[in-house]
């Protein structure tokens, strides 16, 4: 039996939009993105902004319309055991080049290489406006917020 994954949370005004594979079972409990309380997301993006981790969905949804950020996954639904990324299969791809063009999305950012790779097999147009940045789980030994900071502070919005 396939699960299903989250609608997208694309507050007004976003200009970015941040992929996920798909929704880890700690995130389907809390019914919100990035819900496991050791996934670095949520951290990393509270520092770079110079920000209070949110906590709740509402302060999370706050923040991300304080910040321009949407955010979805790349699978809608899928099977899979557990949250391990290698074990999704039989998948429905986002139409994510629908949500670019209706809210004016102008970049990007992948959260891992399993989002990325199925992001760009079934979008490849998508290509010139997607940055692949490293794994916030916490199955990530390599994890490094240096890069996520470098690719946040290549797309800026002027203020």
């Amino acid at each position: 039996m396939k699960t299903k994954g989250f609608l997208p949370c694309c507050p007004e005004g976003a200009h970015t939009l941040i992929l996920g594979s798909f929704p880890s079972v700690k995130s389907r409990e809390t019914d919100f993105y990035y819900g496991h309380p050791r996934n670095r997301f949520w951290a990393t993006l509270a520092e770079y902004f110079s920000s209070p981790v949110p906590v709740t969905v509402e302060d999370k949804k706050s923040f991300l319309a304080a910040h321009g950020i949407a955010l979805w996954d790349v699978v809608t639904e899928c099977d899979i055991k557990g949250s391990e990324d290698a074990s999704i299969r039989d998948y429905t791809v986002a139409d994510v080049p629908a949500l670019v063009a209706e809210r004016g999305i102008t970049r990007i950012f992948v959260n891992g290489k399993r989002a990325l790779s199925i992001l760009l097999a079934a979008h490849p147009s998508l290509a010139p406006v997607v940055c692949a940045l490293p794994s916030t789980s916490p199955a990530n030994p390599r994890f490094d917020k240096r890069v996520w900071f470098e690719a946040l502070d290549t797309f800026r919005p002027q203020r």
